[in-house]
């Protein structure tokens, strides 16, 4: 039920829309809402006003969503596996009851402030600093790049170094004196979707502000997992949008005397599309089903985020092919899901960490920072 009601939202609200959405560079903020009143927004979560799903609907949703657009997803994994989920593992009942309802209808819109211009997969050398002053406020200077919501939010999670040499995650409403956003520009890949800078320049935060909860490099991390979780389900929507365009037009274009679905080769590229799109979907279902027994590991998590998204990218790009110069256009999803695909490829974790962690896993030896 929950599939089909995803996925018939996003045929009526977002294929509609999302071609023009992608050209322009922008989506409309009333994605937020809409989301909410269908519980989408930290679904996978309890309490707090949200849906309290079993992982596996969650990520099922997270494939629908993807369906649509990658940037749509990311609207959503944003909101409930960065933002929301921080505060429901970490924060104080006074965050947890002020923030959690409101975001989960939609009302307020979340970001997440980890990745910095010189601190992208090496998280911990962030600049962005936090010192408390004799009065218990905080005193947040830094800036967070590539913030997804970052122009639209309207409470920001901010991980920064603390005076004592912690990892301290902050709530950070953005209205607060001092704190600024600004989009970033001339992005070829997820423009439908809000990308920013933040900047924090002397924000003053009372005491209260800080989540109690955790004070290490654990804490970003474990947000990171929930999000890469949703995307090894998010990237075999995009790879199955990518999969159906293509039949569709293989058996509708004629070339040579009749539809180019009969030709060998045709059938080669879809027979080989098909296949890898079943896989990551049975791969992303067993890890759910795994995650939903609390019995899913953080590297079984990189293992599927790696490997579904190059995959993605691999029918991505033979679909697109098979479209010939049709598939250049948007007037097809294609060859928008794979620039979209370039970024979830880079993003909470490039493919080359993933490596690395399933290197340490198999292994046993931090590779991390060596040559």
């Amino acid at each position: 039920m929950i599939r089909d009601t995803v996925r018939t939202w996003v045929s009526n609200e977002i294929l509609p829309n999302v071609a023009a959405w992608y050209e322009q560079g922008s989506i409309p903020a009333s994605l937020a809402k809409d989301m909410g009143s269908l519980g989408l927004m930290g679904m996978h979560l309890d309490g707090y006003g949200t849906a309290g799903t079993s992982n596996v609907e969650y990520g099922l949703a997270a494939r629908e969503l993807e369906a649509g657009d990658s940037g749509i997803r990311s609207f959503m994994s944003v909101q409930g596996s960065l933002a929301m989920f921080p505060i429901w593992a970490y924060g104080s009942e006074d965050q947890k009851d002020q923030w959690l309802p409101s975001m989960a209808s939609g009302d307020a819109i979340g970001c997440f402030g980890l990745t910095e211009p010189d601190a992208g997969s090496d998280a911990a050398a962030m600049r962005t600093n936090a010192k408390q002053d004799a009065g218990g406020d905080w005193i947040v200077n830094g800036s967070k790049m590539w913030i997804t919501n970052g122009n639209i939010a309207d409470v920001a999670v901010v991980w920064a170094r603390a005076d004592d040499g912690t990892v301290r995650g902050f709530v950070v409403p953005t209205d607060v004196a001092g704190f600024s956003s600004t989009p970033v520009k001339g992005k070829m890949s997820l423009r439908a979707s809000n990308t920013a800078e933040l900047v924090l320049a002397n924000v003053r935060l009372p005491a209260d502000a800080v989540l109690p909860g955790v004070a290490s490099m654990r804490g970003p991390l474990s947000c990171l997992s929930e999000a890469r979780f949703g995307i090894v389900w998010g990237v075999t929507g995009a790879a199955r949008a990518c999969y159906e365009t293509a039949l569709a037009y293989a058996t509708e274009r004629h070339a040579f005397g009749g539809p180019i679905a009969r030709l060998q080769l045709t059938q080669q590229r879809l027979v080989e599309m098909m296949v890898r799109v079943q896989k990551g979907y049975l791969l992303a279902l067993h890890l759910g089903r795994l995650k939903d027994r609390g019995a899913l590991s953080p590297a079984q998590i990189s293992l599927g985020k790696m490997d579904n998204t190059r995959e993605a990218m691999w029918v991505a790009r033979e679909a697109r092919a098979l479209l010939g110069a049709n598939g250049i256009t948007l007037d097809y999803p294609p060859i928008r899901h794979m620039m979209n695909l370039e970024s979830v490829y880079t993003y909470e974790g490039t493919n080359e960490i993933h490596q690395l962690i399933l290197g340490q896993a198999i292994t046993g030896h931090n590779a991390f920072g060596t040559g």
